[in-house]
């Protein structure tokens, strides 16, 4: 069940059924599970790959797998049996929402399309996230983040002069993720109002490509175009972080007055009526010119010095910290953003809470990420087994009863 601090939550009362791998699915049924739903993640015999990703204890909780898996109840069962399967059926007539990251034939192999999981829960909120839609001829391709980052345009966006590069990390993966919960709880408000379930289908090549487009597009919004592609200011060779006498800085000066008391500040306040940075259509135009007066500027002073000379004006700019300074940020550390817990077999771990504030409401305490197999005895009570059926039904898990052989279902 879910736990106590969840009864008030957004999502309190939705049963998830998981049965993504990796990243993408994953991330998706965190966020779901973050906002209070219950998330059961069915594995496959050996589980979800990721995790043996990092794995250096050999345990199966890479630790990939440990942030992504929270919250969730692991089941083994292997769809391919009669078992299995008959076990999954009667789950997901409990259920609200299943989600999957399957390709069509696979789907269509294994019975898990729409229309076979409708018939035995005609409300549920089937939801597929997967490389390409069943509509082009991309269909049955694999795909992975960096598949989808290269075929997307996003690549060749974030690369330069020496080629199409990667962001590294896996944003395809993560984007479609959110937009499949948004997608996922837009059906679950439809269906409060129609008594309809829906199938929906969350594809990652077009999502990155309305994520790309977005600012990328430029004048191929209009058709036929009216001038090239990309956005000027971020496609500036030195648009980046800038050295300063001691470390490093982000920094973003936009807006006219912004522009304005910055040459202020550098005691070149005649650049602000300069016909080349008077206007932001003109600072689009030439915005290498001043990113590299930024660049020559940032180098004289400390952090510290520039940090507080922007706040005073209003220009937004913040240290630039590596992933273990994160752990020591002031604010982070104020709005609580790490949550420190003890899992029954890694020891104590550090996770990032739930970002969103539902005001008035508790944030949903998370119980760790499941052992492979761990609530198969529990999970199939709930489903209505007896003691001896459950002890049949062979559930694998090291958290399994003691009376229950392991093997796989």
């Amino acid at each position: 069940m879910v736990p106590e601090s969840a009864e008030e939550a957004p999502l309190a009362g939705v049963r998830v059924v998981d049965l993504t791998t990796t990243f993408m699915g994953p991330y998706c049924t965190l966020v779901l599970a973050q906002m209070g739903a219950d998330v059961v993640k069915v594995e496959a015999p050996g589980g979800d790959v990721v995790r043996y990703v990092a794995d250096e204890r050999g345990t199966g909780m890479g630790p990939v797998f440990l942030n992504a898996n929270r919250g969730k109840r692991s089941l083994e069962l292997d769809l391919k049996r009669p078992a299995g399967r008959e076990v999954l059926l009667r789950l997901v007539g409990t259920a609200d929402v299943v989600v999957h990251n399957l390709r069509p034939e696979a789907a269509t192999r294994l019975r898990l399309r729409a229309e076979d999981l409708h018939a035995v829960a005609p409300r549920l909120v089937h939801c597929v996230v997967r490389g390409f839609s069943s509509a082009g001829p991309y269909r049955d391709k694999a795909a992975y983040d960096d598949v989808i980052q290269a075929s997307s345009g996003l690549a060749a966006v974030q690369g330069g002069p020496d080629g199409p590069t990667y962001v590294r990390t896996p944003v395809a993966d993560k984007g479609t993720a959110l937009m499949a919960v948004g997608a996922i709880t837009a059906a679950l408000y439809r269906r409060e109002r129609t008594g309809r379930g829906l199938a929906i289908e969350v594809p990652m090549l077009e999502t990155m490509v309305s994520f790309t487009l977005l600012d990328q597009q430029g004048g191929y919004v209009f058709d036929p175009p009216r001038g090239p592609a990309g956005y000027a200011r971020t496609d500036s060779p030195y648009r980046r972080p800038y050295r300063t006498a001691d470390g490093h800085v982000g920094v973003m000066v936009y807006t006219d007055a912004q522009w304005r008391a910055f040459f202020e500040l550098t005691g070149r306040p005649e650049l602000a009526e300069d016909p080349r940075f008077r206007t932001i259509t003109a600072r689009t135009v030439h915005i290498d010119e001043l990113y590299r007066l930024l660049e020559e500027e940032l180098g004289a002073r400390s952090t510290a010095d520039w940090l507080a000379a922007f706040d005073a004006l209003g220009i937004p700019a913040m240290p630039v910290l590596t992933v273990p300074e994160l752990f020591d940020d002031e604010h982070l550390r104020a709005v609580g953003t790490f949550d420190r817990t003890v899992h029954p077999t890694e020891g104590p771990l550090r996770h990032v809470r739930f970002p969103v504030d539902f005001a008035g409401l508790p944030g949903v305490d998370l119980r760790p990420a499941p052992r492979l197999g761990e609530h198969g005895p529990e999970i199939l009570a709930e489903l209505g087994y007896g003691p001896e059926e459950i002890a049949a039904l062979t559930v694998v898990g090291s958290a399994a009863a003691p009376d229950v052989p392991t093997g796989n279902l």
